[in-house]
């Protein structure tokens, strides 16, 4: 058994983060193949690029600041966008496989558990999808948990900087990443040897690494604290007039069917490969296999408390990257620890990454691609871009008012470097100079208008300028085919062309 091991090992894992590389190089790729339309977390990351803040909503800002300082450099596009996502992407895997590789002394072990996050479909699907704020948080994740682990195995000072920006990054990707250095803290805490390294000193230099990141966010979020928590509340607590035992019930259910579905593909992956020697492995038992299990307990018991104390009631599956993404490095170390040959495994896990590698890709290229067969629209054919272009041939804007950061987002990316306004979004208030010559354009999706033709939140941006008053908006719409059009259907837009009136 241990021979098979060894020669399992003696390649090591380098190559892996070859086949990495090409496969997030390949994402990037096929992203450009599909429409030039951006998705709603791209169109966001297009729209809030106009201005540095120190918090814009319910998400914090680190995926805005490195959008902002990406695009600060190359300009808004489609491409800036997929590499940015697939570049931290890349970098996450590398961090997980980096500490995989300290933790197994097997490498094919270590291999299948770096692999083993593309059978998560919350990493390996839905961050290509969208998702911007969860990719975030799974890169500061990775790091923190390369950090952790490095503190605990090797204590040196670098290790403990490395902790404290990854738990920096994370506050400021998601607010739930708080869950998973708290349950790693209270794991390592169960464990006399590893507890060592919690009192040491440098454990303060990690604190004010955290302190440093985090702070600018911190005053924003003092003053913000509404407004950055409605919305995330409102999702958890979707149940309002259910009697307490019912939403306790509900959320508890609801986390239980979570996990579930965040775990469950990756589990059945192995038991595939590994077949009958993995019950086994459920026994096989190390000091990582239950320093990394208590994390995972004890983050369902902080989710539990939101359950019974905060009125969660809705825990989706995607909100537990930051605390389950560690899943199939625990069940390596779990298969590790048991001893059981993971040299055949391996050979059979394979053929399972490169079916998942060539599928997500294929998914999401053909949902877009198949409206022209089916008439199924999906965000991605709406086609903004050719709105964009024929717009400009009617004027030449000041400035654009869009209905909602979707549009407002793809706006800023086709007509740029025009300023765009969202009427979603009231806090971004830039100086507009309308005149005849550089009129105000305002545009809409056709089936938002009311009775004037301007939707109602248009109308009162527009009483919110003195200089417009007594102004007579130009409607008109357009037609434009949707990307990969069923039968040629076209979408429609309303747009105004607004200037001062005469004195």
């Amino acid at each position: 058994m241990e021979s098979t091991d060894n020669k399992a090992g003696k390649s090591g894992i380098g190559w892996v983060f070859g086949l990495l590389a090409f496969y997030f190089v390949l994402q990037v790729i096929v992203r450009i193949a599909m429409p030039p339309t951006l998705g709603l977390d791209e169109a966001e990351q297009s729209f809030r690029s106009q201005w540095l803040a120190a918090g814009y909503g319910p998400q914090p800002p680190f995926y805005n600041w490195l959008q902002y300082a990406i695009f600060s450099f190359s300009g808004v596009s489609v491409l800036a966008l997929a590499a940015t996502k697939n570049t931290l992407l890349f970098i996450s895997y590398l961090l997980y496989g980096l500490t995989a590789r300290r933790l197994l002394r097997n490498d094919a072990l270590a291999v299948m558990a770096t692999l083993g996050l593309i059978t998560l479909p919350q990493v390996a699907f839905e961050m290509q999808r969208d998702l911007t704020h969860t990719v975030a948080v799974f890169f500061s994740g990775c790091l923190f948990l390369y950090g952790f682990i490095r503190a605990l195995h090797k204590g040196d000072t670098l290790a403990y900087l490395i902790t404290g920006v990854g738990i920096g990054l994370g506050f400021l990707s998601k607010y739930n990443f708080a869950l998973l250095p708290i349950s790693a803290l209270l794991a390592v805490l169960f464990d006399q040897q590893m507890r060592k390294r919690v009192f040491d000193w440098r454990i303060g230099l990690t604190a004010l690494v955290t302190i440093a990141i985090a702070t600018p966010h911190l005053f924003w979020l003092k003053d913000n604290l509404g407004f950055a928590t409605a919305r995330t509340l409102e999702k958890l607590t979707d149940n309002d007039h259910a009697s307490y035992i019912l939403q306790v019930l509900t959320g508890t259910g609801s986390l239980l069917l979570a996990v579930i579905g965040f775990c469950a593909v990756t589990v059945l992956v192995f038991a595939i490969v590994f077949r009958k020697p993995l019950l086994s492995a459920f026994s096989g038992s190390s000091e990582w296999t239950r320093l990394f299990g208590r994390m995972m307990l004890f983050s369902m018991l902080g989710i539990l408390l939101l359950v019974f104390f905060g009125g969660a009631s809705q825990v989706k599956d995607r909100w537990l990257v930051p605390l389950f993404f560690v899943m199939p490095l625990y069940l390596a170390l779990k298969i590790e620890a048991s001893k059981i040959d993971a040299g055949q495994a391996l050979r059979r896990f394979m053929p399972v990454v490169a079916i998942i590698m060539i599928a997500v890709p294929s998914i999401l290229f053909g949902r877009v691609a198949m409206a022209s067969l089916n008439g199924d629209y999906e965000r991605l054919n709406t086609p903004f871009l050719r709105a964009a272009e024929a717009l400009r041939q009617k004027a030449d804007p000041s400035a654009i008012v869009a209905e909602g950061s979707l549009l407002a987002g793809n706006l800023r990316k086709d007509l740029y470097p025009v300023t765009v306004v969202s009427l979603d979004y009231p806090g971004f208030k830039p100086d507009i100079a309308i005149s005849k010559e550089h009129p105000l354009l305002i545009v809409w999706p056709m089936g938002t208008a009311g009775e004037s033709g301007l939707s109602a939140k248009a109308t009162e941006w527009l009483k919110q300028r003195p200089d417009l008053a007594g102004a007579v908006p130009e409607i008109s719409t357009i037609d434009v085919p949707y990307f990969y059009a069923h039968k040629g259907e076209t979408y429609r837009f309303g747009y105004a062309l607004i200037a001062p009136p005469a004195p």
